[in-house]
């Protein structure tokens, strides 16, 4: 069985007993990472929704971890980019690494140029619940008007796939020399198109999930080269856990380490100065950017569901009512739920203290205002 690993939300998860961690054990490279003992339905646990952790491959977090690396080098106001972030996992990561050492000082913008897995990564950030994070869908050379704008650029670039030969049976199907040749030349037009907007001396944090030399080690050279930056030599950190160094990075191979397939390298910046932008972020119309509470709708003032998830969420806004586990199901499942007892109108609802979302109690039911795109697609 393919291992499976979790990263807890700090921000969610503070004494807050999870029965999915019994028999876990740590990921070396991710203080919050959890590799678990076994596998369960995530659609059908409420917590899952709620935000308190969001499934990640071991291997994957080891993106993280490289990131941390330089956050000493970040002041108060950072800026960072997370550009190929689809689904969300490693722009949840560095939500939560940033918010830890910089608490509300930090804006990170996460970027998925496919629109439909953008729509993917926006709800995962939404359940994240971290207004700082801005969720963009743009091509890569739409952030060069903004100038030297990030100190830290995360690519994890679209790639030829060997490390998810194990995981995925159709990503050894279409693997070809070609595919290889095609993805190194894309890898390079997409580092080309995004590096104007990283600033002087600001961190370009490369990785791909394949092993490929052409990817990985070579790309990161020809960025150097071409493009300016001096290469971060990678550092033998876990010798004990399978981890890999290459020529420029570290290289994390399916079956020598519990996760799949990932290799992770970095540079810094030393071309450029101190180009001003002739843009802002909302010039990219963002699918998110802030928190917005709700909307005005005739008399009522209608709570957004994105507020209840948001870790901001100011407790006693709303009256709460606490919901077990089946009728958390229920709500998630997008039905009308009763709550016997509650005050009509505006409802928070919550599963073990968790915000869910809210519901609008008329009194022999409750209208439901989870979104529908979020919907549990499962029979409950």
């Amino acid at each position: 069985m393919i291992p499976v690993s979790v990263r807890l939300n700090p921000f969610k998860t503070g004494g807050l007993e999870l029965p999915i961690l019994e028999g876990a054990v740590g990921v070396p490279w991710s203080l919050y990472g959890r590799i678990l003992a076994e596998r369960p339905v995530f659609t059908l646990h409420p917590l899952f929704h709620a935000g308190c952790y969001y499934v990640q491959d071991s291997s994957a977090m080891y993106v993280g971890h490289v990131f941390r690396k330089f956050l000493p080098e970040l002041r108060p106001g950072a800026r960072v980019l997370d550009l190929c972030a689809a689904p969300g996992g490693k722009t949840t990561d560095l939500a939560a690494s940033l918010r830890e050492r910089f608490g509300d000082d930090f804006l990170l913008v996460s970027n998925e140029v496919m629109k439909d897995r953008a729509r993917v990564l926006d709800d995962n950030v939404a359940r994240w619940g971290d207004p700082n994070v801005a969720v963009t869908s743009v091509d890569p050379a739409a952030f060069a008007p903004l100038g030297e704008y990030f100190d830290v650029i995360v690519a994890d670039v679209p790639c030829s796939g060997e490390g998810m030969f194990r995981k995925d049976a159709r990503a050894e199907e279409q693997w070809s020399p070609e595919l290889v040749k095609l993805c190194a030349a894309r890898q390079k037009r997409i580092l080309a198109d995004v590096w104007p907007s990283l600033r002087r001396g600001g961190v370009l944090v490369y990785s791909t999930c394949t092993y490929e030399e052409a990817e990985n080690d070579d790309n990161l050279a020809w960025a150097a080269e071409n493009l300016g930056g001096e290469i971060i030599a990678p550092q033998d950190e876990f010798p004990s856990s399978g981890v890999r160094l290459t020529r420029h990075g570290s290289l994390l191979k399916a079956g020598e380490v519990p996760g799949e397939g990932q290799w992770v390298g970095a540079l810094h910046k030393t071309s450029g100065g101190c180009r001003p932008g002739r843009a802002d972020i909302g010039s990219l119309r963002p699918l998110r950017n802030g928190m917005v509470k709700g909307v005005t709708k005739g008399r009522d003032f209608v709570p957004d569901a994105d507020w209840a998830l948001s870790i901001k969420y100011e407790r006693g806004s709303y009256p709460e009512a606490e919901l077990d586990k089946p009728t958390a199901l229920k709500y998630l499942h997008r039905d009308a739920i009763v709550l016997p007892g509650a005050p009509l109108g505006y409802v928070l609802v919550t599963y073990r203290s968790v915000p869910l979302g809210f519901v609008k109690n008329i009194g022999p039911r409750c209208n439901n205002l989870l979104p529908k795109g979020r919907k549990i697609l499962m029979n409950v």
